[in-house]
Formats: C-alpha cells, structure tokens, sequence
C-alpha cells in the first residue's frame, strides 16, 4: 500500500542524522575580513595538525611524510568542503592521487609516468634534462596546486590552510639545495598539476557539485523502480548524479565494461528477487550489535566523514605509515587508489542509471511489511550496483596488487566520533588481517543497514576486481 506524501516526509526525516547532501552551505566567507590576522596562527598550527608520523622532537618532515601529509590534507578538505558527494569526491581522489605520482615519478628511474597510457592523456610537462631538482618540493607544489584547483569551492580557511602547509614544507626543504633548484623543482610540480587539471575539465564531471540533481529527470515508473526513499539521508527527491557515469574514466579498459547481470523484478515468494530482499528484511529483524557497528563505521556520509573513496585514500595512508614506505611507493599508492575508485564510482553510476533498481525500503515496505524501515537510511541514487562495495573492491586489488593478500591494519578513522546514541552504537576502531576483508566488510554493512541486497554487493564487489586489476595493469615501472 502507498503512503501519502505527508507521510512519506514524516518518516523520510525521523530518526536520520545529517542530510546526506547539504548543498547549500557555500563556505565561511566571513572569515574574508580575518585573513590578515589569522595568517600567522594557522602557519603556526598547521605543522601539529597537519605531521602525521613525524619526529615530536624535530618536527620535521622527511620527502615520505611531506606524501602522507598531503593525503591527510586531501582527506580533511574533502570532509569540510560543503556540496561533496562520494562521486564528486571519488573523482578529486583521482586527480590528486594521479598528480601526486606524475609531480615525482620523473626522478625515479625504475618507475614510468602514466602519460600516453591513460584515457585521452596523451603527454605531460617533462623536467629539463641534465637539471636537477629537489622531488618533494615538487610534490609540494604540485599536491597545493591540484587540491585548490579540483576544490575551488572550499573555504578560504581551507586555501589558507593548504598555502600554510604548502610554505611550511617549502621552508624546511628548499634551504637544503642549491638555490636554482626549488624555483626549478616548484615550477615543474605545478606545471604537472596544471596540465592534469586541465584535462580533468574535459572529462564530464568538473565543477559536479553544482549539478548534483537534475529536477527535470523522471526516472522510470515501472514495477521494481526506484523511487525516493521513504527514510532518506537527503531531503531531495531526485536521484544524485545521474549522469555521472558518462564521464570519462581514467584507464581506457574500464570505459568499455559489460553490463553486469541483473536479477529482475518478481514478487513471486519462489523468485530470486523475492528472496534477495527478504532476507535483508530478515537481517535487519535480527542485526547484532557488531554488524550494527560495521554499517555505521562504513557509512561515511559526506559532510560528517570524508566519503566512502576517502575511507580507501585514508587505509592507503594507515598501510604506508605501517611499512614506512618511501616516497615514490606513497605516490604510486595514491595514485592506484585515487583512479580506481574514481573509475569504480563512474561505471557504478553508470550500471545505476542503467537499470534504476529499487531499495529494499520500497521492495519491503510493498511487498513484505509496510511498517518496515531500513537500520540505515536511504541515499538519494538507485541501488544496483552497491556504491561502497564497487569502490571497495577496486581499491582493495589494487592494494592487494601493491602490498600482498594479507595484511594486518587497523582502520581508526571514525575512533574520534561521538557515540551514534539514536542506534546505540559506538565508533571503535576496526581491525582486519586482509585487503579483500575490508572490502567485504564495507559491502557487508549496507546489506546490515537495510539498504542493499545481497545482489547489489556480490556485483559491486565483483566488477571493483575487474575495475582494479585494469588499473594494476598499466606499465607502471620500466
């Protein structure tokens, strides 16, 4: 039976938290007027924010810290850049990472850059040749630039905080070389991400933040269509990016997958579809605290956490900080993670908008119990392929790829959240002895939420592989 609209409202906003998409929030323009003053606080503080792994007693930074500082700059503008979404974010991830590898990869003669490799990429700025530069500088320069660029519409305390950290790092380093080389080495760095960031403009997605929604699409309106969530992360009642999955990807390969299968529409009890969402009707009847725990340590909302890709960009950092990586391997790793998920986000929304599969809270609330309300709410997209778990599973083989099977880790990225008191659940860290059991997990927990069907994992999680190992694929050394 249908609700009526005044109480699908009701129950699309009780008990959920943040909205899922806060667009309206433009930044904290106000603090215009204070830049002169606070310029000189935040260079102060930006070295005890901003240092991960380096010496308290030095406080100074070594070429592989200067790499993990900026994927922990990234991350933290990505959570506090209002109008973020997991696609635009996935997105950014793959530039930045992409301009992280390409800034440095010229100094390490064992390694190759991606240039003529990747889809419409067909040259990058080279360094001269017989001139020597300082490779962290233009790292430095190069991640401030791309980040400024790819998130022009964070904050101008976030671009002060970047410009900080970007000076900070450049003071320590450049006092170290003769005096030609830190002019030499921060040019190139920004020459690269300049030339990344303009190709990024081509590829269908730039600046997606301002066309999260189109109010002029109507999705179809056939039986096992999606429909706006009756319990939503989002006040809107338009799908998010619908058109996302006709940007371009990184790697050629995964611009040219087949349409996974589907399990289609019947409400016969002996159908498989039937059975796909009774038993997620089931487990949410029956879901234990711990798997509770695992759907909210995996939700990642945008606006509370810095999205589902940048849970994989942060593990990339938790694994590279475990082995003590050095630089050229912490830029080959941001680089991997960055493009597969961004590739993974793009097919995944393709496959959406393909089949515009419903949610267990219409399926369920139709067909099974109409009192019935997922443990987790709805995000504003149709459900088939799983999202987290396509992305998962791409970032997962290219660690896999990088690092082995087995590898022990423990995920704190959520540690600092308050306890969630309306589910009665607390934020603990996570601990896990392989890649592919992060992946499972992070797929697993929206099947915990309520929110996706087994289907819609087991295909996410199968077509990540496939999206990962294209990205492994490419020449990546000499």
């Amino acid at each position: 039976m249908r609700k009526s609209s005044a109480q699908r409202s009701q129950r699309r906003h009780r008990g959920s938290q943040k909205p899922f998409v806060s667009f309206v929030a433009l930044g904290a323009l106000c603090e215009m007027d204070f830049l002169p003053y606070i310029r000189t606080l935040t260079m102060l503080l930006v070295a005890a924010i901003f240092l991960p792994g380096c010496s308290k007693r030095s406080k100074e930074f070594t070429p592989e810290h200067v790499a993990l500082t900026w994927a922990d700059m990234t991350l933290y503008i990505t959570k506090n850049t209002p109008a973020n979404s997991p696609t635009f974010a996935s997105r950014g991830f793959g530039y930045i990472g992409l301009t992280m590898y390409e800034s440095v990869v010229n100094g390490f003669p064992d390694h190759k850059s991606l240039a003529g490799q990747l889809n419409e990429l067909p040259s990058l700025p080279l360094p001269q040749k017989d001139a020597d530069y300082d490779w962290t500088l233009s790292l430095n320069a190069g991640q401030a630039y791309i980040l400024k660029k790819i998130y022009i519409q964070t904050s101008d305390a976030n671009k002060l905080r970047i410009d900080s950290l970007e000076k900070l790092i450049y003071d320590q380093f450049a006092g170290k070389v003769s005096p030609e080389i830190p002019k030499r080495s921060v040019e190139y760095g920004r020459a690269v991400a300049e030339a990344i960031f303009q190709w990024s403009v081509t590829d269908g997605g730039h600046r997606g933040y301002l066309k999260n929604f189109d109010k002029k699409l109507a999705g179809p309106s056939a039986p096992g269509s999606w429909e706006p969530p009756l319990y939503g992360q989002s006040f809107s009642h338009y799908p998010l990016h619908p058109y996302w999955g006709k940007n371009r990807t990184f790697v050629k390969a995964n611009s040219e997958l087949p349409t996974p299968h589907f399990i289609h529409y019947d409400t016969s009890k002996q159908s498989d579809y039937y059975k796909q969402f009774i038993r997620v009707y089931q487990k949410n009847i029956s879901v234990t605290q711990e798997e509770k725990e695992a759907a909210l340590w995996w939700a990642d909302d945008p606006g509370e956490t810095f999205t589902p890709p940048g849970h994989s960009y942060y593990l990339g950092l938790v694994v590279l900080r475990s082995k003590k990586a050095d630089l050229i391997s912490c830029a080959e790793t941001f680089a991997h993670i960055g493009m597969a998920t961004a590739d993974a986000f793009i097919n995944c929304w393709k496959w959406k908008y393909h089949f515009w599969s419903e949610r267990p809270s219409s399926f369920v609330t139709h067909q099974i119990d109409q009192r019935w309300e997922s443990f987790w709410p709805d995000p504003p997209f149709p459900a088939f392929p799983s999202g987290h778990a396509t992305q998962a599973g791409a970032a997962a083989t290219v660690m896999i790829d990088l690092f082995g099977e087995n590898f022990t880790m423990v995920d704190s990225a959520h540690a600092a959240r308050p306890r969630d008191d309306l589910r009665g659940v607390d934020f603990k860290p996570r601990t896990f002895t392989s890649f592919w059991q992060v992946a499972e997990e992070t797929a697993n927990s929206r099947f915990y939420g309520g929110i996706h069907t087994s289907q819609d994992n087991d295909v996410g999680l199968a077509q990540g592989k496939v999206i990962g190992e294209n990205v492994n694929a490419l020449q990546w050394k000499k």
